[in-house]
C-alpha cells in the first residue's frame, strides 16, 4: 500500500509503503461505535446538578401545627412541592458516565479508523516540518495541503509548544501526539495529516 509524502509546497517528493497491519484491515464499525461512545462518555463532564430538599437553605421548622387549620399538612418550606423547595429527580454530579472497554478492543478500534482515513484517502503524510516561532503564518503551508478543504488534525511526534500555539488560532486545526491518538480523535476531524516521524511513531505503538 503506497501513499505519498508532501512538501511544503504541496508536492508529491516521493511514495512510501504503509504497515497493511495498521493501515489495511478490515473494519467492523459495531466496534468502533461501542469504543468512541464509550470514550466520549468517558470524557463526559457531569456538571449539572440540582439541590434536594435537604440541601436547601431554611426550612428547619414546620410551617404550622399539623391540624387543625385548615390547610394541607407539611413539615417543611423546602419540600418539592414549594417555590424555591429541592427539586425531585433533577440532574446530579454524582452520576457516573464512565463506561469500560478493553485495551484490545481501543486499538484496534483505532487501527480501524486509521485504515478508513487511508481508503477514503483522507490520510495525508507529509515531510517533517519546524515551526520556529509560535506564529499562525507557520501553518500557512497546510492551504498547499490536500486537507485545505475541511479540519485537520495534526499528529505530532512529540509535544512542541510553538506547533501548539501556532494552531492555536485555527478553529478547524487541531493538535495531539501521535502516541496519544484514540478512534475518537481520528474521526472527529476530516483529515488526518501525520508526518514522516509521527509515522514512526505510531508503527512502534501499535
Amino acid at each position: 500500500m503506497k501513499i505519498s509524502v508532501y512538501n511544503k509546497k504541496g508536492e508529491s517528493v516521493k511514495e512510501i509503503d504503509l504497515p497493511k497491519e495498521i493501515f489495511g484491515i478490515d473494519i467492523n464499525s459495531n466496534l468502533i461505535y461501542q469504543v468512541v461512545t464509550s470514550q466520549m462518555a468517558n470524557r463526559r463532564q457531569n456538571s449539572a446538578h440540582t439541590k434536594d430538599r435537604s440541601e436547601k437553605r431554611g426550612g428547619g421548622k414546620k410551617p404550622w401545627r399539623q391540624k387543625g387549620t385548615g390547610r394541607a399538612r407539611h413539615g417543611s418550606i423546602r419540600s418539592p412541592l414549594w417555590k424555591g423547595g429541592g427539586v425531585t429527580f433533577g440532574p446530579r454530579n454524582e452520576r457516573n458516565y464512565k463506561k469500560k472497554i478493553n485495551k484490545k478492543e481501543r486499538r484496534k478500534a483505532l487501527l480501524m479508523t486509521l485504515t478508513g482515513k487511508r481508503e477514503s484517502q483522507t490520510l495525508i503524510l507529509a515531510e517533517d516540518f519546524e515551526i520556529k516561532e509560535p506564529k499562525t503564518r507557520e501553518l500557512s503551508f497546510l492551504n498547499n495541503l490536500p486537507c485545505n478543504d475541511g479540519s485537520v488534525l495534526i499528529a505530532a511526534d512529540k509535544s512542541d509548544k510553538n506547533l501548539l500555539l501556532a494552531a492555536r488560532n485555527m478553529p478547524e486545526v487541531e493538535i495531539i501526539e501521535a502516541r496519544n491518538l484514540t478512534a475518537l480523535d481520528v474521526l472527529s476531524f476530516k483529515y488526518l495529516l501525520v508526518p514522516e516521524k509521527s509515522l514512526e511513531v505510531i508503527k512502534d505503538l501499535l
